[in-house]
């Protein structure tokens, strides 16, 4: 299995379930920015105690490690679990996003977009994908996040809906941050 039939496994198996969902992260920076590297899957979705034992169903040992104490514990505490396909060494990391006015608008926004040439998929938008590296390149500091956003700044450019952008980065605390970004690239000359 590679990473685009275990992405698609995985929304194949939300979208069945009828549980609202988005790519974001390293996936969703290449779709909708710069190509580079990555083995990380990360999507965002609103699964409930109710559809835990339908998740664990769809991803069978020994194929796929799932843990249930880590999927109902991620549910409770709105977090994060993993499902596991070992033979290929292919993680997803599926985040339970917080009951929250952001979280409720990005799942609002999320875009669909081709995972290859027969498959599509709910994609978070341009603005919410930078958003979220904003904060969590405040959060670690790590320059991966400042690429990915540049790249998606400047791939999307015109289609980014800036006051958007600013009002969410006021709110969120990373104006500061979306201010840097906004400077690397202008120096750049782009």
């Amino acid at each position: 299995m590679n990473e685009t039939e275990f992405t698609q496994r995985v929304v194949s198996t939300l979208e069945s379930l009828g549980i609202p969902y988005f790519i974001t992260g390293s996936i969703a920076s290449i779709a909708l920015g710069e190509p580079r590297y990555t083995n990380d899957i990360d999507v965002v979705a609103d699964i409930s105690l109710a559809t835990v034992s339908k998740i664990l169903a769809e991803f069978p040992a020994p194929e796929f490690y799932v843990s249930e104490s880590a999927v109902r514990d991620a549910v409770n505490r709105k977090f994060q679990f993993n499902i596991i396909h070992p033979s290929s060494g292919l993680k997803v990391d599926v985040i339970i996003p917080a009951d929250d006015e952001f979280n409720r608008l990005r799942m609002k926004r999320k875009i669909r977009l081709a995972i290859d040439d027969k498959h599509f998929a709910w994609f978070a938008s341009a603005e919410d994908l930078i958003l979220k590296k904003l904060v969590f390149f405040q959060m670690g500091g790590s320059d991966k996040h400042l690429r990915d956003i540049s790249g998606v700044m400047l791939v999307q450019a015109e289609k980014i809906d800036h006051a958007y952008l600013d009002e969410w980065a006021s709110k969120l605390g990373v104006s500061t941050e979306l201010e840097l970004v906004r400077r690397r690239i202008h120096e750049r000359g782009q």
